[in-house]
């Protein structure tokens, strides 16, 4: 059985990263706070705008962070899209770039299952939860691939595909795809089920064009193996799809399994079942186990040649935003 913490624990957390990051740690924003904020596509501005600060300290120093709207003219092609405006300033030829010139197509896609709402006393303690996690993540990359020019999708699933939205450019569809985000701050668990193998082989099958496919997922699907799941994540593969793989995970809670020396309830957040146990009584054995689905999880990833990144709530954003950097850079030595 899964276990999740539903009893409150008194833990502070510091959250500056979501905005600060690269500026101090000593600022501390509460989940509170964060949601009052109330504009998740401002928030996610000013967490890039913190990272690309900090990235020219950086050995990530060498990416390019910024896009250009628009491209040098070549000599021959039609000149129905020169910007002559920009001429008449550079006495230069400009095309003005388009949704179909994009330099990447990236489709975001979201597990929406019930586990994903762990820690589930996260309103409680003013910490983010897997999902919310996810969401701001998501929002970060969607603010990276704007100003790289990457078209981006949204696809959203439990025990069914819940959203999907086919990788666009245009504002209008930006602004959807951030809305759809945002509802996601609003739900609250519902034991809803993971179906992760049936999802990514519907949704391998609805997108038609090479796109770098980003996953957010805890992996908690009890009903399917890790080989099945793979195979899904392969079925991207085959449609010459590149794929990497955030495993969304409270490595603290989840992994270490760290709690106080006293008896805690804990509950199945997909199926609502409950057991009353001491930690140190199953410890030994779930850390065994956890650590052998660890090691097993990164074997089948190599395998399958899927690029996987932990992604621990607790350790900020930046670890999200530089997974896709490098795989961005590898794709473009790649082509």
């Amino acid at each position: 059985m899964r276990l999740f913490l539903c009893s409150r624990v008194a833990i502070s957390q510091r959250l500056a990263y979501l905005i600060h990051y690269f500026y101090s740690m000593e600022s501390s924003i509460n989940r509170e706070e964060l949601f009052q904020f109330g504009n998740l596509e401002i928030l996610a501005r000013s967490v890039v705008e913190g990272f690309i600060t900090g990235l020219h300290k950086s050995p990530f120093h060498g990416f390019s962070v910024e896009f250009a709207e628009h491209r040098l003219y070549n000599t021959g092609e039609s000149t129905r899209h020169i910007d002559w405006k920009l001429y008449a300033r550079t006495e230069k030829f400009f095309v003005k770039r388009y949704e179909e010139e994009t330099n990447l197509r990236c489709q975001i896609v979201i597990d929406h299952s019930s586990s994903m709402y762990f820690p589930h006393d996260a309103k409680d303690r003013n910490i983010l939860n897997k999902i919310e996690f996810a969401v701001f993540a998501s929002a970060s990359l969607i603010e990276l691939f704007k100003r790289q020019r990457d078209a981006v999708g949204l696809s959203i699933f439990s025990d069914e595909i819940e959203e999907h939205l086919p990788a666009k450019l245009n504002v209008t569809h930006q602004k959807l795809v951030y809305q759809l985000l945002d509802g996601l701050l609003q739900n609250t668990a519902s034991e809803k089920r993971t179906s992760a193998v049936e999802a990514l082989h519907s949704i391998a099958d609805r997108i038609h064009r090479r796109s770098l496919v980003v996953v957010f997922s805890d992996m908690m699907d009890s009903n399917k193996d890790l080989d099945e799941f793979f195979q899904a994540m392969h079925h991207l593969k085959h449609n010459k799809h590149e794929v990497v793989l955030f495993h969304v995970v409270d490595r603290k809670k989840e992994i270490e399994f760290d709690y106080s020396n006293r008896p805690y309830h804990f509950v199945d957040l997909e199926t609502g079942a409950k057991v009353k146990l001491h930690p140190a009584d199953v410890k030994e054995n779930y850390l065994k186990h956890m650590n052998e689905f660890e090691a097993n999880l990164k074997l089948k990833a190599g395998q399958y040649a899927i690029d996987y990144i932990e992604a621990d709530i607790n350790q900020g954003i930046d670890q999200i935003l530089q997974g896709y950097l490098i795989k961005r850079a590898k794709m473009q030595k790649g082509s």
